[in-house]
Order: C-alpha cells, then structure tokens, then sequence
C-alpha cells in the first residue's frame, strides 16, 4: 500500500512497516516479521477473551481470519479480509502482522501483548506490527552512506515516538500528541495546513 503511494509521489526509496521494510530504487530489499511466538501467545489469549483476531502472512494488501468475526465487529476495510476456516497463528511461516478488535482501553488488559509492539488508530481494533522507525532510517542511511545527522523526520502520533531521536532533525506536525512535541526541534502546522511545506522552507529546504 505505501508503495504504491511511493510511485505516485515519484519517488523510489522508502521505510515501510514500522522501520522493519526497506525499499531503495523502488525494489524491496527485505522485510522482517514480528516474533512469531508472541503472536501465537496473544492470539491463544484473545481466543479465551472472545477477541475476534487477523493476521498477515505475507507482504500483501489481504489480512486473514478464522471466520467473520473480526469484519462484524469492525466493518473494516483498510485491508481486504479473507476467511480461511480452521486458521492457525502456529501453523503460518512468517507473521508480519496482526489485528485485534476490541475497544480501547481492553487491549490494556491483554497481559501477552506486553511483549510485542502495538498501536491503535481505530476505535474497533488495533494493530499488532513493528513500530521502531529509527531502525528502518539507519538502514536506509547506511545504505547511502549518509550521516544520520542529514536525516529529517516527521510525525505526529504514538507510532513515531521511536524515530524521534537525538541522532537528526525531529519535526512535530502542529496536529502532533504532545509527546512527541515535547521532544522535537520544531512544530510546524497541522498536516492539513500544509505542516510539511512549512517545516521544509523553517528549514531552508526550499
């Protein structure tokens, strides 16, 4: 999905999927799954709590569930949700990610989510996948064998707290959690108000 967003922007390197993707010269290079194990342990719980559940398998636009529970308690459609009758978190190769629907804050109470990186951005569900940015930018810097002080990154929400580090130039949008405010070099405006434009001319990049 964000490769194709990529290409319309005309450009061809990118991090993907919480730091754990990487594509240069519009071909990915690799991506990592999560720790199949502490899926398996969280979907065994959400099966005792009545939490109907998702996985991705494979780098694709599909999410897979055992039945139509996940689609009736959240009319998603970000994804595109087949039912595989009988599906298992053990039995897949490789996960890369997962979705549980419940409603804030029940996730809270799911004690083998503790051990794997989370984020919600929907009121029925949240998703369970990568969330260190900064892992993918160093990637994708040492790629070019540039300084990481010459990186600028952007964000505004829970999921970008892990790139905003010391090692280059933090931007918050002025729409951005307070968090990441607190830690950044500077609030440009909202990201309907043209935030990135703005930090790049406070920057004189442009």
């Amino acid at each position: 999905m964000a490769f194709d967003i990529m290409q319309s922007l005309g450009l061809e390197n990118m991090v993907s999927d919480g730091g754990n993707g990487i594509t240069i010269n519009g071909i990915l290079l690799g991506i990592e799954p999560i720790c199949k194990e502490d899926v398996v342990a969280l979907v065994h719980e959400c099966e005792e709590r009545g939490f109907p559940w998702g996985l991705q398998n494979d780098n694709s636009k599909e999410r897979l569930t055992p039945d139509n529970r996940f689609l009736e308690a959240t009319r998603d459609t970000y994804l595109k949700t087949r039912i595989v009758p009988g599906l298992r978190a053990e039995d897949q190769d490789k996960i890369y990610k997962a979705f549980v629907a419940c409603p804030y804050p029940q996730e809270l109470t799911l004690r083998t989510l503790s051990c794997l990186p989370w984020c919600r951005f929907h009121d029925s569900y949240f998703f369970v996948e990568p969330n260190d940015k900064a892992i993918g930018i160093r990637k994708i810097m040492d790629y070019f064998h540039a300084p990481y002080e010459d990186a600028i990154v952007f964000g505004d929400s829970g999921n970008d707290l892990s790139m905003f580090t010391n090692e280059w130039t933090k931007v918050a949008m002025g729409n951005a959690i307070p968090e990441l405010k607190e830690k950044a070099d500077l609030v440009t405006t909202d990201v309907a108000e043209d935030g990135i434009f703005h930090a790049c001319q406070a920057l004189g990049l442009i």
